[in-house]
């Protein structure tokens, strides 16, 4: 998208808007700025995103023919995608491994070929880059949560605690290692990895030294089923773990030292690797754990969360923006855990920090606004559901409980009165089953068209009938044991009923007692849902200190 810059008097571009232009990555436009004197100088923006005059970069562009033709790292990528097909990242591993000096050379010849074209101009690393930009952004547009996406790798760095030198990073489910990398930036950071998939494992390694980061070391392997660093005790571990996964081990993982919050269920997968990350962390390390929202409230999980709170481990959790993951709407979660010092050296007087930004754009900025995040005393988490969803706290603190309250309270006051007056005055009548001698079914009345049915219960189609006077009576328990079936349902309508013959005056009076009980009843259950919402606010209120008793 262009602005419109002040300096130059014409719309301005981004360093990603002139990749497309061009048909490179970003990386490419950023190898350009620095290879080319005669680049266009930022005529806006920020340093660390500058923006450019678009007749500039237009000019630049036709002198260079960069616009006009396919670069060779465009033909590249497609030579790369055509022999791997859906197998890219083997690809870009094998990629690596030549830019890296790998002694086995695994590339097809036409790739090696124009391989090697594409290293005499572009720089090894930039090279690895530019694709591997190309295969993100391909990924996301397919909606693939084969990577971690790079708003998510963002979201991480945004909130990893700042590292010291010499420190340990640890990511047991690391992928093409774009978490690992990008949270442990410092040179002098040992890093640590696991991956399953081979050629993830292997092109996250080699990444890593083609940047020249010998302290990087990945292993492949099932972290949760063969962890390949039982002794590592880092001082963050990252994650994103594998979401919905039901089939990670537990049958055979039972007893596994790991489970020390309890043993995650079939369902809880994502709690598993929580948990393992938990355990390769040394006292005051740290965990940032990418989760899926519904972790934060599912039943199965609710012990593992009570756990987390009760010994003071889980410290912030962050509801990321819609759209952050993929390239879907759903959002995700950011656990940040800390392990306390000692045992229960962490305990229920802190509290636990609610971050919602799920109001928030997917590019946004990541710092709370103060409507954005509360502070929760681990005591209000740990009810039946235990639940650790941001929205739903924050949305509880900017309640109006004394509003809330005092509607209520006037809502059931006056329930209570209207009951009060509902209920009629009854004299004695001539004794039990003195009005079964004279009566009348149902089923004559509506042939001779006195009864109708308008939805569910028959009217009175006739001014010799009182609608409430017909349906008061098929109430009466003689006629709702003919109108119930033998399965127990009950229909009103029963035309196998009978009511008493009464005059239409005589009708009007037990009628109107019938709708007065009728109404009394309405308002009982109303009554009942008021006086429910009523104690659940009053109790809430005192318990979290919105409300409190007069002096």
């Amino acid at each position: 998208m262009t602005d419109k810059g002040a300096s130059s008097g014409g719309p301005l571009v981004t360093g990603s808007e002139i990749a497309r232009m061009a048909g490179v990555t970003r990386a490419a436009v950023s190898n350009w700025r620095r290879r080319y004197n005669d680049f266009p100088v930022p005529a806006g923006g920020a340093g660390n995103s500058p923006l450019y005059a678009l007749a500039d970069v237009q000019e630049w562009l036709g002198k260079q023919r960069k616009g006009q033709e396919v670069s060779p790292e465009v033909e590249m990528w497609q030579a790369l995608r055509a022999a791997y097909g859906e197998q890219l990242i083997a690809g870009l591993a094998d990629v690596a491994g030549v830019l890296a000096g790998e002694k086995e050379q695994r590339l097809p010849k036409d790739v090696a070929t124009r391989l090697r074209a594409l290293a005499r101009t572009e720089a090894s690393v930039d090279i690895v880059k530019g694709l591997t930009e190309r295969f993100m952004d391909s990924a996301r547009r397919a909606g693939s949560d084969q990577v971690t996406p790079e708003r998510v790798v963002r979201a991480v760095r945004h909130f990893a605690p700042d590292l010291p030198s010499g420190a340990t990073v640890f990511d047991p489910a690391c992928g093409i290692g774009m978490l690992l990398l990008a949270v442990a930036s410092e040179a002098k950071t040992r890093c640590y990895g696991q991956e399953v998939d081979a050629d993830s494992a292997r092109f996250a390694q080699l990444r890593a030294r083609l940047v020249s980061r010998s302290d990087v070391r990945v292993k492949t392997g099932d972290s949760l089923r063969a962890d390949g660093w039982p002794d590592l005790k880092a001082d963050l571990v990252v994650c994103d773990p594998p979401a919905g996964v039901t089939e990670w081990g537990r049958e055979e993982l039972l007893l596994d030292s790991r489970w020390e919050l309890g043993t995650p269920s079939k369902a809880e997968g994502e709690l598993a690797w929580l948990q393992h990350a938990y355990a390769h962390a040394h006292p005051g390390g740290r965990v940032l754990m990418v989760m899926p929202a519904s972790v934060a409230y599912r039943k199965a999980g609710r012990r593992i969360r009570a756990e987390l709170v009760r010994r003071g481990i889980v410290r912030q959790v962050v509801a990321l923006p819609p759209g952050t993951a993929t390239s879907h709407a759903l959002p995700v979660h950011l656990w940040c855990l800390r392990r306390p010092e000692r045992t229960g050296g962490a305990g229920t007087d802190d509290t636990v920090r609610m971050i919602d930004l799920t109001g928030n754009g997917p590019d946004d900025s990541l710092e709370p606004q103060p409507g954005q995040v509360v502070d929760v005393p681990p005591m209000e988490l740990l009810d039946d559901v235990v639940d650790l969803s941001p929205g739903n706290h924050l949305h509880a603190r900017s309640r109006d409980y004394l509003s809330e309250y005092a509607a209520l309270r006037e809502q059931v006051a006056e329930q209570a009165r209207r009951l009060a007056a509902l209920l009629p005055e009854l004299a004695p009548g001539d004794g039990p089953g003195s009005l079964d001698g004279a009566t009348t079914s149902v089923a004559d009345l509506a042939r001779a068209g006195l009864v109708a049915y308008e939805g569910a219960e028959p009217v009175s189609a006739s001014e010799q009938l009182d609608t409430d006077y017909l349906r008061g009576f098929l109430r009466s328990p003689f006629n709702a044991r003919r109108s119930t079936s033998s399965s127990g349902t009950y229909r009103l309508d029963g035309k196998g009923s009978r009511i008493p013959r009464m005059g239409i005056d005589e009708q009007r009076r037990y009628g109107s007692a019938f709708r007065a009980l009728t109404e009394f009843e309405e308002r009982t259950r109303k009554l009942d849902e008021l006086s429910r919402q009523f104690a659940e606010i009053a109790r809430d209120g005192l318990a979290t200190g919105a409300l409190a008793p007069p002096e």
